[in-house]
């Protein structure tokens, strides 16, 4: 091979060992933008909100919350996939849409492999709640009045595919009970038929019940968590309420567009870790009943895998599709 080529070679493999981390120390310049995939309050969107403003203090740019709810998160998810691919333009994910769209569409206008994982940044535990009208006051009685009365108690879901719908079907299968899906848009037009009685049943996330639990429009049977949540600590867990083994949480986290420079996401992950385990931050997850919690890129990229898995085979058993 001649001289200059070999010498040509050498020069094009020493500009792309430098631009990785050129990339790191330059970035950010400009805003950052964290898109939503659920309209304005809710989990997904509170911890979207938890981290933004300790992270624009840490990368030293404005992050903004956008917005962009509608078609089971399919927008959102769209928009970011075909962003630059520069770390400007991130994607707050929802498991719900990350691990349930690609069983529940037939075609979607995104696909996983269109990500990078960033971190995980919050966990966040379901409530099984219910009208008072529900003749119980535990959830053992709760179980046992349901398997007594099949296809009589209605239960309200964010809509086809969503995690409280499919964590609802597991509960079924778990409890051998049967109950009618009532789908609605989003958990305010559900909490609203809930507290009305006309649907009996809502198993969801803290945020969205806590206020009606604490102040007696609602009962909670139990937690889908392995401890109490500190918002409802009279609420038991559901090992301590006699259904053990039965778990269901909510996660939410940070993802780039797939091709973005690896030193901005390692960057991007530290930061968000940094910016989880302030008092601040911590303190303020507790008001809202979110769990802080930092998994990195490859521990995200395991939990995923194991989702998507997971949730496939339940929603695929189920014949779950969208609305």
């Amino acid at each position: 091979m001649p001289i200059h080529r070999l010498a040509l070679l050498a020069l094009h493999a020493t500009l792309a060992f430098a631009a990785a981390p050129l990339a790191a120390q330059t970035y950010p310049t400009k805003p950052v933008t964290l898109i939503v995939p659920n309209p304005p309050g809710g989990v997904v969107d509170a911890s979207a909100r938890l981290v933004s403003e300790p992270l624009s203090r840490l990368l030293g740019q404005t992050v903004v919350v956008d917005n962009k709810g509608g078609a089971s998160g399919n927008i959102a998810y769209q928009q970011v996939a075909r962003s630059a691919k520069d770390g400007y333009t991130l994607l707050i994910s929802y498991s719900a849409y990350h691990v349930g769209n690609p069983a529940m569409f037939a075609k979607l206008p995104w696909e996983q492999k269109d990500f990078v994982p960033v971190a995980l940044i919050a966990a966040a535990t379901n409530v099984i709640t219910a009208h008072p009208s529900i003749p119980a006051n535990t959830l053992k009685e709760f179980i046992a009045y349901a398997q007594k009365e099949p296809g009589k108690i209605n239960f309200a879901s964010q809509g086809n595919g969503s995690l409280s719908h499919v964590g609802t079907v597991l509960f079924e299968q778990a409890t051998q009970t049967d109950m009618v899906h009532v789908p609605y848009k989003g958990s305010g037009p559900a909490m609203q038929d809930v507290l009305a009685g006309q649907v009996q049943v809502f198993i969801t996330t803290p945020p969205s019940v806590m206020g009606h639990v604490q102040a007696g429009k609602l009962k909670a049977f139990a937690v889908t968590s392995k401890a109490r949540h500190p918002m409802l600590p009279s609420v038991p867990t559901t090992t301590e309420a006699g259904l053990p083994g039965f778990e269901l949480e909510a996660w939410v986290g940070l993802f780039a567009p797939a091709g973005t420079p690896a030193a901005v996401v390692a960057q991007l992950s530290e930061q968000v870790k940094k910016a989880l385990e302030l008092p601040e931050t911590r303190q303020r997850a507790a008001t809202l009943g979110i769990e802080p919690r930092y998994l990195g890129p490859d521990a995200l990229a395991s939990l995923v895998q194991r989702d998507t898995e997971y949730w496939g085979k339940v929603i695929k058993g189920r014949n779950i599709t969208a609305d």
